[in-house]
């Protein structure tokens, strides 16, 4: 049976229930894998040789006690069938430093997913740069003068840094905003950090649907983050709450636009990000809704996953 490892975030700090490596770890134990878990700290490489800090894991589908771990041990990476890269944002000069980590390891008997490439090729935000058929107005700078001349002509604007999740530090604005140079200037770090400003999607009411794609193919199922009565945000993080949608056309017709492009990359597993017509982020690091939409509508996207996985790639 294969052996994996998954780099993913502190296990005791996930919630079991949703988070969506731990989908992916019960699904390969139920197939008899061999799992290994590994934190982002524990990668290294010694004279050539990529290797990490180890530790054997067993899960639960329980709320309380849901995992348990064997001893740590030194080992190289080459000894994995299969690394799952799920390590979350921010997407920084250490994650960027791991990819390097993952991508020595790969090899014609280890695999990485995704591409380690594809994840320093496939900015969250920008990435939606390469399908401008599908995206709404926008403008990408770390110049704050002319993030401002752009947003003149917009109306309303969200502003998001280039390396977040979740909602964070995410603003809406807009050109009479007497709050906008000092907005600009805080998500932009003084014109330091490039900065994304995309036209505000009223339909954004009606829910923000994270769409799953497996080697390009969309599960035919969305989740719609609905924003609070409080926020203009959807992320389930920031108080959004999630409802089961089927795929509109419109859904189908991007899905068909970017998951050959994410399937070409390496990117076996993405999450696209859709408001109304439009097509606004492209998650490749960690997506999430696995576990919500598994429950919606009684699938196995992890198992779906692994089947993928075993039929194309081990």
């Amino acid at each position: 049976m294969p052996k994996i490892a998954v780099v993913m975030d502190p296990i005791e700090s996930i919630n079991p229930k949703k988070d969506s490596s731990f989908a992916m770890l019960l699904a390969a134990q139920k197939r008899g894998y061999e799992n290994h878990y590994i934190t982002a700290d524990q990668l290294y490489i010694a004279n050539g040789v990529a290797q990490a800090h180890s530790q054997p894991i067993t899960v639960r589908d329980q709320s309380k006690d849901w995992f348990s771990l064997g001893s740590a041990h030194n080992v190289k990476l080459s000894t994995f069938d299969l690394i799952l890269m799920r390590k979350d944002p921010p997407f920084d000069m250490e994650y960027i430093m791991d990819t390097y980590v993952l991508e020595h390891a790969s090899s014609a008997s280890t695999h990485v997913i995704n591409k380690p490439q594809a994840l320093r090729d496939a900015n969250e935000k920008f990435f939606t740069e390469s399908f401008p058929e599908c995206t709404p107005e926008n403008v990408i700078s770390r110049n704050v003068s002319t993030l401002k001349s752009f947003i003149q002509d917009m109306g309303d604007v969200i502003v998001k840094p280039m390396d977040g999740m979740g909602g964070n530090s995410i603003f809406k604005t807009h050109a009479q905003d007497k709050n906008l140079s000092v907005i600009l200037e805080t998500v932009t770090q003084n014109g330091t950090k490039t900065t994304m400003i995309q036209k505000y999607i009223a339909e954004i009411d009606l829910g923000d649907k994270r769409i799953l794609l497996i080697n390009g193919q969309a599960v035919p199922y969305a989740l719609a983050r609905i924003p609070s009565a409080s926020d203009f945000r959807g992320n389930l993080a920031k108080g959004g709450t999630g409802k089961g949608v089927a795929l509109s056309d419109n859904d189908w017709r991007i899905a068909e636009i970017v998951g050959p492009k994410l399937k070409e990359m390496g990117i076996v597993f993405a999450g696209i990000d859709v408001i109304g017509d439009y097509l606004t982020e492209v998650n490749v690091t960690s997506p999430t809704c696995i576990r919500e939409l598994d429950e919606i509508y009684d699938l196995n996207i992890a198992g779906d996953l692994f089947d993928c996985i075993e039929k194309d790639i081990l």
